[in-house]
């Protein structure tokens, strides 16, 4: 009989889905990590125009097109003055796929993969796929991760270890001096470092900083896509960047399993990435007063939360029982364990909602807090 891969049956499905399918139909959802706002024009005109040309019938590049690649490369000189070869890039399926590559090829079976705990779902379950073993560490008293614990983690057996800022679930963002030790290890200990970037604009206080700045190697990959900036979930278009190398062997893996990223969203990231910027900086101050508007409301209610500075969640500290009671009056949030061991006690919520449904929800939390208290 024919049985299934054990790195397979190690991966169950995401406990974010499974509090979606709890959840009834009226309910205020503060579980989508998707911005609730519409994808830029000028980026849906770019596909549409490619569509009405003919030009998004065949594949493209296994990178990807070219003039995406390098309107990849100019965003990474105009943002942090970077030299990104064109043929460093790959563009991909979401930054899912570009996370899958960077595993798939750098894990040998069996190898470590250090990722912070609580930590983006997809970290543990494709350390699995990819044959490897998931090494969760914890994380600072405001929810950002430690070098020293990611140094004291790494072992003879690690391939790599896994960078998130700004983050989900907790909205962290790592400072400069952490992002240079970040860096320096990847350097010193000949270790991999694969830095998601995907909420890199979603920056509230301070400048968002990629270990790709400071590492003396070639030891860092950065992941991104236009998912969560432009607001193009669904569009399914991140990407890759690493040297030349690196990418040579993670186009092995897309080669096979992917062949290219849709030709639609390939030029719709085009368009957005080489077009006008100010749809993503009002979304962003959206985002900022949100954030401000939920801190209060959790605050008030008597729940401790550490202040996100990115991305558009608050992760709070919960009594027990919270989650459930929450979810029974109508309020989707995503317990904090479903980003690992070290979230227990925690809760997630997204802010990527209306203002309105955004106070109504902040009354029924503390209703439920004194509930469950």
């Amino acid at each position: 009989m024919t049985e299934f891969a054990d790195r397979v049956e190690q991966v169950s499905i995401s406990g974010i889905r499974e509090v979606f399918e709890a959840a009834g139909d009226d309910a205020i959802n503060l579980g989508l990590g998707q911005p609730d706002f519409p994808t830029p024009a000028h980026a849906r005109r770019g596909a549409i125009e490619a569509i009405e040309a003919g030009r998004a019938d065949a594949y493209t590049s296994n990178k990807g097109t070219p003039q995406l690649r390098e309107a990849i490369s100019a965003k990474y000189d105009r943002d942090y003055g970077l030299e990104v070869d064109p043929a460093d890039v790959i563009a991909t399926s979401g930054g899912s796929e570009a996370l899958h590559l960077a595993l798939e090829a750098h894990v040998d079976p069996g190898e470590e993969v250090v990722f912070p705990d609580p930590g983006f779902v997809s970290y543990d379950a494709l350390t699995h796929i990819a044959s490897g073993t998931p090494k969760p560490v914890g994380l600072r008293e405001d929810l950002t991760l430690d070098p020293a614990a990611v140094e004291d983690a790494i072992t003879d057996e690690t391939a790599a270890f896994v960078v998130n800022s700004p983050a989900n679930p907790t909205g962290a963002v790592q400072s400069e001096a952490d992002m240079r030790e970040f860096a320096r290890i990847a350097d010193e200990h000949d270790v991999l470092c694969i830095s998601d970037e995907v909420y890199e604009h979603i920056v509230f206080e301070g400048d968002h900083h990629s270990p790709l700045e400071f590492a003396e190697t070639d030891n860092v990959v950065v992941v991104s896509a236009c998912s969560k900036t432009y607001s193009m979930t669904g569009w399914r278009l991140g990407w890759v960047v690493g040297s030349n190398r690196r990418i040579e062997r993670m186009l092995r893996v897309h080669q096979y399993g992917q062949a290219c990223a849709s030709a639609p969203a390939q030029y719709a990231a085009e368009a957005a990435l080489t077009g006008p910027q100010d749809r993503v900086q009002e979304m962003v101050e959206t985002f900022e007063q949100r954030r401000d508007l939920v801190l209060d409301g959790l605050t008030d209610a008597g729940l401790e939360v550490p202040t996100p500075e990115g991305a558009f969640y608050a992760m709070p500290k919960v009594p027990e029982g919270w989650c459930e009671e929450v979810l029974e009056r109508g309020v989707v949030v995503v317990p904090g364990d479903a980003f690992g061991a070290n979230g227990e006690g925690y809760a997630r919520l997204s802010y990527a909602t209306g203002t309105e449904e955004l106070k109504e929800a902040l009354e029924i939390m503390a209703d439920a807090t004194r509930a469950v208290r």
